[in-house]
């Protein structure tokens, strides 16, 4: 048996090594959340950072019965299957990637064949559970793009995290839609274009 890997989150602008070949699908009965800590890739562990983990639809309204975004969308992501003769290198790889919370689990990956009918695989996906310590749940949606703004990490800047992967997300498919990342992304550039006025204004003042 094949082993192939499903990325919702980096491993989309981040693909492992050794990919033989990828397929774009989607999962049902999932959403995609920034409600994971990152203490080694997007942030420390002085002030983690946030990435995206998957939660069951129903469980996620647990911890957040406000969450204004349609249940209509639905997460996009890449399955990639690993040449055979690197199998056990990429799996320590992703393990060692994924360690800060996610659990290697088996999902049913949607695509559409030929024929334009719906197809279903089985493949690992590596989910942030919310029984894991990083884990944190539904933010309000200020302060968590204030956090991803702020935030950086030896993998680089949260907010360079969430660009690519709203930039890969919307390439996925053309019904490839994620509300809560496109939000977060109007907050990323309220913030960019708040900060620009906030130095000239600053500047100005200087010269004054």
């Amino acid at each position: 048996m094949t082993y192939t890997v499903f990325g919702y989150g980096s491993l989309i602008f981040k693909p492992p090594p050794h990919v033989i070949s990828e397929a774009h699908g989607f999962l049902k009965g999932y959403v995609r959340r920034f409600a994971q800590k990152s203490h080694d890739h997007r942030g420390t562990p002085e002030k983690p950072g946030r990435v995206v983990t998957l939660i069951h639809k129903e469980e996620w309204d647990v911890f957040s019965g406000s969450d204004a975004f349609p249940d209509e969308d639905i997460v996009w992501g890449i399955a990639y299957t690993i040449d055979p003769k690197y199998e056990k290198e990429v799996r320590e790889y992703l393990d060692y990637r994924e360690k800060d919370g996610y659990t290697l689990e088996t999902v049913n990956v949607w695509g559409v064949d030929s024929n334009g009918q719906e197809t279903i695989v089985l493949h690992g996906c590596y989910v942030g559970r919310n029984d894991n310590p990083s884990f944190i749940g539904s933010e309000p949606l200020d302060t968590l793009a204030q956090r991803i703004w702020e935030s950086v990490g030896p993998s680089g800047p949260n907010k360079e995290y969430l660009y690519k992967l709203v930039e890969a997300v919307r390439k996925l498919a053309p019904e490839s839609h994620d509300s809560h990342l496109y939000a977060l992304e109007v907050h990323y550039h309220s913030s960019v274009a708040w900060s620009k006025a906030y130095i000239e204004v600053y500047r100005q003042g200087l010269e004054l």
